[in-house]
C-alpha cells in the first residue's frame, strides 16, 4: 500500500465529474487500499478518488468508528437538516466553515468485489457521504457556501498567503508520514471533518 498525493483546489481533476467504475479487478482493490491508507495517514474523515488524481466514482470514509469504501455510490437525501457543523476539506487546506447538510441519507453502491452495499447514515457520517459524493460530481464544499462565508472563503483562497498555507500543510504531512507525500500537488485541511 502507499500514501498518495492529495490534489489541491485549482487542480482540474477536482472539478471534473468522475466516471463510473466498470472494472472490479485488482487495480480497484489497490486503489481503495491506497486511499484508505492515505485517508488514515492524513487523519481524514473521507477521501474521494478525484482527490488523489483518479477520475473514478470511489470514496473511502472513517467516521465514528465506521470505516469503509463505496464504489459508484448513489445518494438519496432524506428529510431534516442537521446543525451547521464545521466542514473542511483535505483539498482546500487551512479553512473551514459551518455548512448546512441533510441529516439522514441512504447510500447504495458496491464494494471492490462488485457486491451491493446499502447504508443509512445520519450526523457526521451523513455529512461525509454528502461531501464525498460532491467530490465525485466535481463539486467542492466551498461551492455550497453562501453569502459572507462564500466571499470569505474565496478571498482566503485568492490571498497570496494561501499558497504558503498549502505548502506548510504539505511539509507537515510529509514529515508525519515519513515521505515526500504530496510535494508539488497535495495538501490537506486542518481540523475535524476534513474529507
Amino acid at each position: 500500500m502507499a500514501v498518495l498525493s492529495i490534489r489541491m483546489i485549482g487542480d482540474p481533476v477536482l472539478r471534473t465529474p468522475a466516471a463510473e467504475v466498470t472494472d472490479f479487478g485488482q487495480d480497484l482493490v489497490r486503489l481503495v487500499d491506497n486511499m484508505l491508507e492515505t485517508m488514515h495517514a492524513v487523519r481524514g474523515a473521507g477521501l474521494a478518488a478525484p482527490q488523489v488524481g483518479v477520475g473514478l466514482r470511489v470514496f473511502t470514509y472513517a467516521v465514528d468508528g465506521q470505516v469503509g469504501h463505496v464504489v459508484n455510490p448513489q445518494l438519496t437525501l432524506g428529510s431534516g437538516m442537521q446543525s451547521d457543523d464545521q466542514e473542511g476539506c483535505l483539498s482546500v487546506p487551512g479553512i473551514g466553515f459551518a455548512l448546512p447538510r441533510v441529516d439522514r441519507v441512504s447510500l447504495t453502491g458496491f464494494d471492490v468485489t462488485g457486491a451491493t452495499i446499502e447504508l443509512e447514515a445520519s450526523g457526521m457520517l451523513s455529512r461525509c457521504f454528502q461531501h464525498e459524493t460532491d467530490h465525485l460530481d466535481g463539486r467542492l464544499y466551498i461551492d455550497r457556501l453562501a453569502g459572507e462565508d462564500r466571499r470569505t472563503a474565496m478571498r482566503a483562497i485568492r490571498n497570496s498567503q494561501y499558497n504558503a498555507v498549502a505548502t506548510q500543510t504539505v511539509t507537515q504531512r510529509s514529515a508525519a508520514v515519513g515521505s515526500v507525500f504530496g510535494m508539488g500537488s497535495a495538501v490537506s485541511g486542518q481540523g475535524r471533518g476534513e474529507q
